[in-house]
């Protein structure tokens, strides 16, 4: 430790720290528009100027470390001043420095009221003289694409968008030319910001340069209601915070979480608001004669329960689809107990998951974890697009080095080097057999882990992919016996793409006895063997395959499930119900309602507990809070909230039954997510969505499944 005196007082710090942290863990406050804490360090906003006892001027706190600090002359600490008329003299020079070229467009600025530049002018501004009487100057916007609005302007040249897109995102897109007052943010070939995770940028500009385009003049900071909620557009389940004028989403911003996104979110989790607007079911409808028409609830829950009591369970199915939260599939699952409905599955894309041991379907490294790992295979996936954000962790542990990382499947720029062994089930075979160079590469690794994706588990053959996967876990060593998170490691990760997955199967939501899968449910519906399907909420699917049997769907989008549907039932977006969610580590979280359904629509599980009135065998729960308790009495993982169970009780050989032996297919894994901008309902009814998808994935313009 290293003893430096802040402000008159004596304090002891990690030598590695900064000048700047040094002074914030005193209880000084250090304004700055450079620093990141996540970013690379640039110095040149100066911003951060403290005094140095003895040094000949302020320095830059932000890139002085404190080991650099020299003790004075008698031996005593180093003093450093924060707040003397020497420092705040350099930074009111500072700030007028910066206001300059600034053009006074605040009442117009999508910043205003978030602005780090207006925040800190007031501290350090002034309003009464000026020693500048050039002309400002005037910069071109630049085109970043349909999510971010440029007004170059009024760039301060922080640098920190450059930062980010290089070193966090990967995409070297954006840079500074010319210099001095020629200096300009520029993406250099006037082309749209090629990555996932764009919209972050916004986030980090501390003026009002980069703002959000679809955001753009629609309503003040000071206007919304604001909730923190988790998002579902993977199945990472990001923190994230809605804001909300009136019933109406405005925004999506990320919110800080350490062990899950840190601080960032994909764009897709950004922007997707648009499309909770747009194809909403806002009323139950009932097909008569052909064409579906408006009814009310009551006979809406009539005609499903009528049809139900008249049909035998053995000929009923039930799917779930990737985003109700865990009450409403654990509803359902009650409701097909109750009715004897042995058909019933939750892996829309038919991962042969089986649903034990529960380690056998998640993420165990945890996504912090992966910060530990020293090498990493992947199978099946590209993290890029199937979890954006947990890919800008595994490049955040490539950049630390010592860190080699193996692809089985289609070749594709994840934004870091990696070896790419083989497209197809024959090489991980010959890697379970120890053969080829990176299987030496995770013999010698004390910390590999691997990560499984639906690319290579949806597939006639997942089962003995599986199975091959966990007999690589074994052989090289990936699971190390322990109790507690830090003793052991569990190098075996399953990446879902669907935020209702891992809950759904917690829950159990899977084939009974002799009872049929999604496939062989959709098989059975095609030969008349299924007469009735409920779907909740499930969508991906060619809804021409359920036109023989009854349908009931419920859910919040006019998407596939809406068109083969019977009944509809119209149930909340996630944003517009409480909810639990559990992410592809194993963590519950709570998702909070931030607005309310529209028209009729209600909360699913409210609508699972009328129906089940009306069938004679009511829930035994009439609120969400009881419905939750009678998931944690269930289910007692859903006792905990906000704990990724790692590595505990993490057992070597505990794979050893995972999955089937089984014949291989010669097919190359293809990976689950081809088109990230259109992955679900919500997703296709955004007009944002489909023009991104457009610009990115070459696909045509359009709002929603037709």
């Amino acid at each position: 430790m290293a003893k430096v005196i802040i402000d008159g007082v004596e304090h002891d710090f990690d030598p590695d720290l900064t000048i700047l942290q040094a002074c914030e863990e005193a209880g000084a406050e250090i304004p700055r528009f450079c620093y990141h804490e996540r970013l690379s360090i640039a110095g040149n906003c100066r911003m951060c100027l403290v005094e140095w006892e003895g040094a000949p001027k302020p320095i830059a706190s932000c890139a002085m470390a404190v080991k650099d600090l020299r003790p004075n002359r008698d031996g005593s600490p180093a003093r450093i001043r924060t707040s003397s008329p020497t420092v705040r003299k350099a930074r009111e020079g500072v700030m007028e420095f910066l206001l300059i070229n600034h053009p006074l467009d605040c009442p117009i600025c999508d910043q205003g009221g978030e602005c780090d530049l207006q925040d800190q002018a007031m501290a350090y501004g002034h309003d009464d003289f000026h020693r500048f009487d050039e002309n400002k100057r005037a910069v071109d916007d630049k085109y970043m694409g349909p999510l971010i609005k440029t007004i170059m302007t009024r760039c301060i040249h922080c640098t920190r968008c450059i930062r980010f897109a290089t070193e966090v995102a990967g995409v070297s897109e954006l840079g500074a030319t010319g210099r001095g007052e020629d200096m300009e943010i520029t993406t250099y070939l006037e082309k749209a910001l090629a990555s996932e995770l764009s919209g972050n940028v916004i986030d980090l500009c501390p003026v009002g340069a980069l703002t959000s385009k679809p955001y753009a003049f629609t309503t003040r900071p000071w206007e919304l209601r604001k909730t923190e909620s988790i998002d579902v557009m993977d199945a990472l389940g990001s923190n994230i915070r809605v804001d909300v004028r009136g019933r109406e989403v405005m925004r999506i911003l990320p919110r800080l979480h350490e062990d899950v996104n840190e601080e960032w979110i994909s764009d897709k989790s950004r922007f997707i608001w648009d499309g909770l607007r747009k194809r909403r079911l806002d009323r139950p409808y009932v097909r008569r004669d052909g064409r579906l028409e408006p009814a009310t609830w009551a006979e809406a829950l009539g005609a499903v329960a009528e049809k139900m009591k008249a049909t035998d369970p053995a000929r009923m199915a039930a799917l779930v689809g990737d985003l109700p939260p865990a009450e409403a599939i654990y509803a359902l699952k009650a409701l097909t107990d109750r009715l004897g409905i042995v058909h019933r599955d939750c892996r829309q894309d038919g991962a042969q998951l089986s649903g034990s041991p529960r380690e056998a379907y998640l993420f165990n490294t945890t996504i912090a974890g992966i910060e530990a790992a020293d090498a990493c295979l992947l199978i099946g996936t590209n993290p890029r697009r199937e979890a954006a954000v947990l890919n800008a962790r595994l490049r955040k542990r490539w950049l630390m080095g010592a860190f080699e990382v193996g692809l089985i499947g289609e070749a594709v720029d994840l934004t870091y080097d990696y070896a790419h062994l083989g497209t197809g089930p024959d090489t991980l075979e010959a890697l379970a057999r120890g053969e080829g160079a990176f299987a030496q590469v995770l013999d010698r690794a004390a910390r590999p882990m691997l990560v499984l994706g639906m690319g290579a588990l949806a597939r006639p053959d997942g089962a003995a992919v599986l199975r091959l996967a966990a007999e690589l876990a074994g052989r090289t060593g990936m699971i190390v016996a322990g109790e507690g998170e830090a003793a052991g490691w569990n190098g075996f990760n399953v990446l879902h793409t669907a935020a209702a997955r891992v809950a759904a199967m917690d829950i159990g939501f899977l084939p009974g006895e002799k009872g049929r899968d999604t496939t062989g449910i959709l098989a059975g519906a095609e030969a008349g063997e299924i007469e009735l399907v409920y779907l909740l909420g499930a969508d991906e699917f060619d809804p021409a395959r359920l036109e023989k049997p009854f349908v009931i769907y419920q859910g919040h989008h006019g998407d596939a499930g809406a068109h083969a549907a019977d009944v509809i039932l119209p149930g909340a977006a996630y944003v517009e119900q409480a909810g639990l969610y559990v992410n592809t580590e194993g963590r519950v979280q709570q998702a909070r309602r931030a607005s309310f359904p529209p028209g009729e629509a209600r909360e699913d599980w409210a609508i699972l507990r009328a129906l089940s009135e009306r069938l004679g065998m009511a829930l035994p729960f009439d609120t969400l809070s009881a419905a939750q308790g009678a998931l944690a009495g269930a289910v007692p993982g859903f006792t905990t909230i906000d704990h990724a169970p790692g590595a505990m009780g993490a057992r070597p050989g505990m794979l050893a039954s995972v999955g089937t032996k089984g014949a291989l297919h010669k097919a190359p894994f293809r990976a689950a997510v081809s088109d990230f901008y259109r992955t679900n309902p919500i997703a296709r009814a955004s007009a944002v969505m489909a023009e991104c998808a457009a610009l990115f994935a070459g696909g045509a313009v359009s709002e929603a499944a037709e």
